[in-house]
């Protein structure tokens, strides 16, 4: 026999959803329906909502942080001969006790929580594929493209801001090599130039050759051949003044990242 349960969230029933079902993957051979009964804010929308459960009984399971509404959920499924289980008092009362404050009781809290994971990860997704300037077609797609030669920083910068919600790319530039055309067709206030002092990037270089076992005496350590590497990146600097230019010599990748983030929620109130 098919059986029903239904999810009677202030939000929308997501989580809730997917705690049952993690539940009924103990049991074996259940034909169970889960139906979702969203956006309950107020004693109507209760009524409304396990009218639908009284018309085909089922099990009821709700989340809601305002205890008036759970309360009315459990009186009327009292009525009804309903089998009701709150999923969310319990466990924020618990939290109450153990952190020694009161909830917000505000509905939606943890639906905005999931969109901001959600988003973090697309952002991650994204600046794992567009690293070391991988997949140059989609740089329309980023929130914004740091550029630099190569142990500037780019990477662990793009990683941090990715974590922090924004889908990166970073593009190496090499001299001898124009930059792909592509960084040029986006909008260039999102593009962030990278600049290191020379000394400090040979120090860099020779240590991750070393790492990496190879010998630190080629040109890629070279102090005269970073110089000039760095004076190529500068000038196409100063070709680009919408560019926003960091110096990263002293700055940790926190310290750097802190800058960027600014810069974009400047660019965001404009």
């Amino acid at each position: 026999m098919n059986k029903v349960i239904y999810v009677v969230s202030d939000s929308t029933g997501e989580t809730a959803e997917r705690v049952i079902r993690a539940a009924l993957s103990q049991f074996y051979d259940e034909d169970v329906r889960i139906h979702r009964l969203c956006q309950i804010r107020n004693q109507a929308d209760v009524q409304q909502a396990l009218s639908v459960a009284v018309n085909e009984p089922g099990m009821v399971a709700y989340t809601l942080v305002d205890p008036l509404l759970a309360e009315t959920v459990e009186r009327v499924a009292e009525e009804h001969g309903l089998f009701a289980v709150d999923l969310l008092s319990g466990l924020i009362y618990s939290l109450s006790r153990f952190l020694g404050s009161a909830s917000q009781e505000k509905p939606g809290l943890l639906h905005r929580i999931d969109t901001d994971y959600h988003k973090r990860v697309e952002a991650v997704n994204y600046t794992v594929k567009h690293d070391d300037g991988q997949e140059t077609r989609y740089l329309h797609k980023a929130d914004l493209v740091l550029v630099g030669v190569s142990r500037s920083s780019k990477t662990p910068l793009s990683m941090y801001l990715a974590h922090k919600g924004y889908k990166v790319a970073n593009i190496p530039l090499v001299k001898g090599i124009a930059p792909p055309e592509e960084l040029f067709q986006i909008d260039q206030k999102k593009i962030v130039a990278l600049i290191i002092d020379p000394k400090r990037l040979v120090e860099i270089r020779t240590s991750r050759l070393i790492t990496m076992h190879q010998s630190p005496r080629g040109s890629y350590a070279d102090y005269e051949q970073v110089e000039e590497e760095l004076a190529c990146c500068k000038q196409l600097y100063r070709r680009h003044p919408e560019w926003m230019v960091i110096n990263v010599t002293n700055k940790s990748v926190e310290e750097a990242a802190s800058d960027i983030m600014r810069r974009m929620d400047s660019l965001a109130i404009e």
